[in-house]
């Protein structure tokens, strides 16, 4: 089979398009057939060897949607429509850059859905992190809500999700770059604020935010929380992992509340949930770009440029 395959952490030359064996079914573990996949931000850290844990070679990947293509249970069928996220693929054993990948059978989520292949590529990891956040934050109806990197694939993710639930609530997002503003606009966001060096240029207060950046910035947005509101620190795009000489006393001092969403423990029914969701409020699920497995190095190019909008996805032919 095809793959991309990397040897060492490095630019997005390093991540090489070859023929590998494809892998075998074993017991506990089923074989997919990689119909598509996103591009994430944490995969470009890994590429760059910001991932301690993963030791190369190694075909990166975190989510995929595909079909059964061979499985040790019968509880999941040949030809059956999967997704995958998470769960250590692409770091502690090889991922979706592949035409197949060998995944366990926990880790396996049938679907069902009529859209194509593309479009069920963009949703997996992105909008189930948006789905869990925007669960998080247990956002009313008369909340002012405020996103941080509202041009990431999350951001633009969860804007849909909750303007297709509460079309007239006040949602707000943030960027560094405002020429992004009208494609934010078109997306459900009201106002678009400027992010600079990691403070937002308004003197707004929210009671609700949803921070993607990293916690470089959480100490900005937390200073723009209203009393009792909720901060969700999800988002590490910033490349920082840590908040050193945190005081929660002075911190918080308006009585708020700081919550996270920890995507990487997967729900099969919150992935159920998530499904449901976008069909019953036939949520928009928009792609930027499409790629193909040997373009995974281009794909990657882009997500990391200043024009990066929305979610990135490979489509296998």
């Amino acid at each position: 089979m095809k793959a991309i395959v990397i040897y060492e952490p490095g630019g997005p030359d390093k991540l090489i398009y070859q023929d590998v064996p494809t892998p075998q079914v074993k017991e506990g573990w089923s074989l997919v057939k990689v119909k598509g996949f996103g591009i994430n931000h944490s995969e470009i850290f890994t590429r760059e060897g910001k991932s301690p844990s993963v030791q190369f070679p190694r075909i990166l990947g975190i989510e995929c949607v595909g079909e059964v293509a061979e499985s040790s249970t019968p509880a999941l069928r040949a030809g059956q429509k999967v997704v995958s996220i998470m769960g250590e693929m692409g770091r502690a054993f090889d991922g979706s850059y592949a035409e197949y990948v060998l995944l366990p059978n926990a880790q396996i989520y049938p679907i069902e859905s009529d859209r194509n292949w593309a479009t069920l590529a963009a949703i997996p990891e992105t909008y189930y992190t948006a789905f869990g956040s925007l669960q998080q934050l247990r956002i009313a109806p008369d909340d002012r809500v405020l996103v941080r990197a509202a041009a990431s694939g999350v951001g633009v993710a969860f804007a849909l999700l909750l303007k297709a639930r509460l079309p007239h609530i006040t949602l707000h997002g943030a960027c560094r770059k405002l020429e992004k503003a009208e494609r934010l606009r078109a997306v459900g966001f009201d106002a678009v604020i400027a992010d600079s060096n990691g403070v937002l240029q308004t003197d707004e207060r929210y009671d609700k935010i949803l921070e993607l950046v990293d916690p470089a910035t959480l100490r900005d947005s937390l200073a723009h929380i209203n009393e009792g509101g909720i901060v969700c620190q999800t988002g590490q795009l910033g490349n920082q992992w840590y908040l050193n000489d945190f005081d929660p006393i002075v911190e918080l001092k308006h009585n708020s509340y700081i919550t996270t969403f920890h995507y990487a423990l997967v729900s099969g029914e919150r992935m159920a949930a998530l499904f449901r969701d976008i069909d019953a409020h036939n949520v928009p699920v928009p792609i930027e770009r499409c790629y193909t497995l040997e373009q995974v190095p281009d794909a990657h190019r882009f997500l990391q440029s200043a024009d990066s909008f929305g979610k990135v996805v490979v489509v296998n032919e």
